[in-house]
C-alpha cells in the first residue's frame, strides 16, 4: 500500500511493504549527504542494510529510551550537523521507533530552519501512529513533549519485517495505539482487536491490516486538522493521563503504549466498552497500574501542553467509532484516576 498525507504546506509519502527497507533508492530521492539517526536498541544488521544503500551518510546512534529526547542529545546532534556542514537540502533519517523519530525530526525541523527528513519506524508504536503526522518533539524536566513543533518527513517507509526482532513487551505496547484507534473511528478494526488479541504477533495474518487502518484513519485525521485545533484531538484518546503515568514513572518502568492503555481505560464511563479494553489488553500483557499517585499526576496534567487556563480537552467514547470532545475542568480529571483504580 502507497497513499500521501497531503496538507496545506507539506505532504508525506508514506509506504508500506515488506521489504521496503532494502530498496529505499526505489522510493526516496537520496541525493547530498545524510545522517541516519538509530539507536543501540535497533539490530546491528539493520542498520548495516540501510547503510549499505547510502553513498555519503553518517550513522549516529543515542542512547535507548525517551532519555534521548532532551537538550543534551538534541544539541549534540545540531553539533555534528553544523560540523559536517549540512545544508537544508541534505537529508535525515530517523531508523528506529517512536524516540527516534521525535528526535530526529525536531532536529530537521529546527537545523537551519527545516532540513530534509525521512523516517523509517521500525517498532508497531512508531509504524502503526507516531511516524506520520507531524509531531516532533523532545522532553523538558520530566515532561513529555514538552518543547517541539510540527514537521513532517517527506517519505515514511513502513516495513514489517523490521519488527521481527521486537521484544514481545514493545510489539504490544505498539498495538495499543492501533486498538485507540479502533475505539475513536474504526469499529472492525475494535472487533478485529476482541476476536483475536490473543493471536497478534508479528507473524500474525492480520499485523498488515492493523497497520493499515491505523495509519489511515490517522491521515484522514490530520489532513482536516493539522494543527490539533478540533478533530485531530481524538487521536489524544487515553494520552492526557497516559503522558502523566509516563512523567510520573520519569519516562521509563512503562512503556507509552501501556501508559496511554491504562489511560483509556481510567477515562472510559461505558461499562461494556471498559469490560472489553481490560479483556483486550490483558489478552496483549499490558500491565495495568495500579495505586497510582494522583496529585503528582495532576501536577503533570497541569503542564500538559493541551492545558489552558484551568480547563483541558479529554477525549471520550461511549460508544465505538464515535469519539467526542469535552472540555472539563482540570481538577475534575481527579476522579478518572480514582475510578480507574478500582
Amino acid at each position: 500500500m502507497e497513499f500521501t498525507v497531503q496538507l496545506k504546506d507539506a505532504s508525506s509519502h508514506v509506504i508500506i511493504e515488506k521489504g521496503s527497507h532494502l530498496h529505499l533508492k526505489d522510493f526516496c530521492q537520496l541525493d547530498g549527504k545524510i545522517m541516519v539517526i538509530s539507536d543501540d536498541f535497533i539490530p546491528k544488521q539493520l542498520k548495516d542494510e540501510v547503510m549499505a544503500q547510502l553513498e555519503h551518510a553518517v550513522l549516529v546512534e543515542v542512547a535507548q529510551g525517551e532519555v534521548s529526547k532532551s537538550f543534551d542529545t538534541y544539541q549534540m546532534l545540531l553539533k555534528k550537523l553544523l560540523q559536517l556542514e549540512f545544508s537544508r537540502k541534505d537529508i535525515i533519517i530517523a531508523l528506529g521507533g517512536g524516540v527516534i523519530g521525535d528526535l530526529s525530526g525536531f532536529v530537521a525541523a529546527t537545523y537551519k530552519r527545516g532540513c530534509r527528513f525521512i523516517s523509517i519506524p521500525t517498532t508497531t508504536l512508531s509504524q502503526i501512529d507516531s511516524s506520520i503526522g507531524g509531531k516532533v518533539a523532545i522532553n523538558l524536566d520530566g515532561v513529555k513533549n514538552c518543547i517541539g513543533t510540527f514537521y513532517h518527513p517527506e517519505t515514511v517507509i513502513v516495513d514489517i519485517d523490521t519488527l521481527k526482532t521486537l521484544p514481545e513487551r514493545h510489539f504490544y505496547n505498539g498495538l495499543v495505539e492501533a486498538l485507540k484507534a479502533g475505539c475513536i473511528q474504526d469499529t472492525a478494526l475494535f472487533e478485529l482487536f476482541k476476536e483475536h488479541a490473543d493471536e497478534l504477533n508479528v507473524d500474525s495474518r492480520f499485523l498488515q491490516e492493523i497497520i493499515e487502518r491505523s495509519l489511515i484513519i490517522k491521515k484522514n485525521v490530520v489532513e482536516k486538522d493539522e494543527k490539533e485545533q478540533n478533530l485531530r484531538k481524538i487521536l489524544n484518546f487515553g494520552h492526557t493521563i497516559g503522558h502523566a503515568i509516563e512523567s510520573l514513572y520519569h519516562l521509563h518502568d512503562y512503556y507509552h503504549g501501556e501508559c496511554v492503555a491504562n489511560g483509556m481505560i481510567m477515562i472510559e464511563e461505558n461499562e461494556q466498552i471498559r469490560h472489553d479494553l481490560i479483556e483486550i489488553l490483558t489478552k496483549m500483557k499490558i500491565p495495568l497500574i495500579r495505586d497510582l499517585d494522583v496529585d503528582a499526576c495532576m501536577n503533570f496534567i497541569k503542564n500538559d501542553k493541551k492545558a489552558s487556563q484551568g480547563f483541558i480537552d479529554i477525549v471520550k467514547v461511549n460508544k465505538i467509532s464515535q469519539a467526542e470532545l469535552e472540555k472539563i475542568r482540570i481538577n475534575d480529571l481527579r476522579k478518572y484516576f480514582q475510578g480507574g483504580q478500582q
